[in-house]
């Protein structure tokens, strides 16, 4: 039995395709196939029932599987602490982050932590936080940063920040003459929203208190892909849409005059950094957590927990 061996069949688990983990781990189908075979015979079990597409696992495969990702994580922090005696930090961090921070948080700190430490590589992708458990469960990233609470099992939150949600207000919206609005002042046919599967979205229809009757229509429905799109369409219509607070940094006086706070306690959303239970590369998610923590602005810094919006 060797690590090559268990990385080869962690990677059929993952992809579900001997093809396509081949490619994962860059070698051939023929070699990766042999790999998993000879530990197969040297086991006497088979871990993969190859008669079904997708490859799925065995009962017994299930279980040599779970242990080979305990033995491949232990052999990660093995060469963590080596590199941390060495007092060097080396590696390359995958990270997943939801849409709606991606754009907003990622140029505050991306270029600090690249001159800081020049020797990690961060690989980042946007993807919705669904998506993010999936792969920290399959251990195709290592970390994730998104909202929560999202109480998943397993999975550990490390909360960064909370970010205040403000309200943007086209100027002929009965709310734009408001100093702070209520949940109640915002017409639910006037609200834009984030696309079904955003946990933003959720926040934002728990924040509202919004229910959707069949007495509500209208002529035109559109659900937004992403903030900006948000904002545009309050800009150039009638409406009102909610904003998380990072997404304010880059405004200019014209767009901050259609931004109205809600009135205190102000609701807010809670960021963190999520991990797998059995997470390695802990030195570097922890410095991670410290350059977005120190990226932040002070005001951000200094939220409070007090009026978190559920997903």
């Amino acid at each position: 039995m060797t690590f090559v061996q268990l990385e080869y069949v962690v990677a059929v688990d993952v992809c579900r395709h001997f093809a396509m983990a081949a490619s994962r781990c860059f070698v051939t189908q023929p070699t990766l196939s042999m790999q998993i075979q000879k530990l197969e015979e040297e086991l006497g079990v088979k871990i993969f029932d190859r008669s079904k597409q997708p490859v799925v696992p065995t009962e017994a495969g299930m279980e040599i599987i779970d242990q080979a990702r305990k033995i491949l994580a232990e052999k990660n922090v093995i060469q963590e602490i080596v590199q941390n005696k060495k007092g060097v930090l080396t590696g390359e961090l995958r990270i997943g982050i939801i849409p709606t921070l991606a754009p907003y948080l990622l140029p505050l700190f991306v270029q600090s932590f690249a001159r800081k430490y020049p020797h990690v590589k961060l690989i980042v992708q946007e993807m919705l936080t669904e998506y993010i458990i999936t792969r920290l469960r399959e251990g195709r990233i290592d970390v994730g940063i998104v909202v929560t609470p999202l109480q998943e099992k397993g999975i550990k939150e490390h909360v960064l920040f909370y970010e205040e949600l403000l309200a943007y207000v086209a100027r002929k919206n009965v709310a734009y003459k408001k100093t702070y609005v209520l949940a109640q002042d915002i017409d639910p046919e006037k609200l834009w929203l984030m696309e079904e599967g955003h946990c933003f979205r959720s926040q934002i229809v728990n924040l509202c208190e919004l229910r959707k009757s069949s007495e509500m229509s209208s002529h035109f429905e559109y659900e937004a892909g992403s903030i900006e799109a948000l904002r545009r369409m309050v800009e150039l219509n009638d409406g009102i849409t909610i904003l998380p607070e990072l997404t304010t940094l880059d405004m200019d006086s014209k767009r901050l005059q259609l931004i109205r706070h809600f009135q205190k306690p102000a609701p807010m959303r809670e960021v963190s950094i999520v991990v797998h239970r059995d997470f390695v590369k802990k030195r570097l998610i922890e410095v991670l957590k410290e350059e977005i923590t120190a990226a932040v602005p002070e005001k951000v810094r200094k939220n409070k927990s007090s009026n978190v919006v559920p997903i």
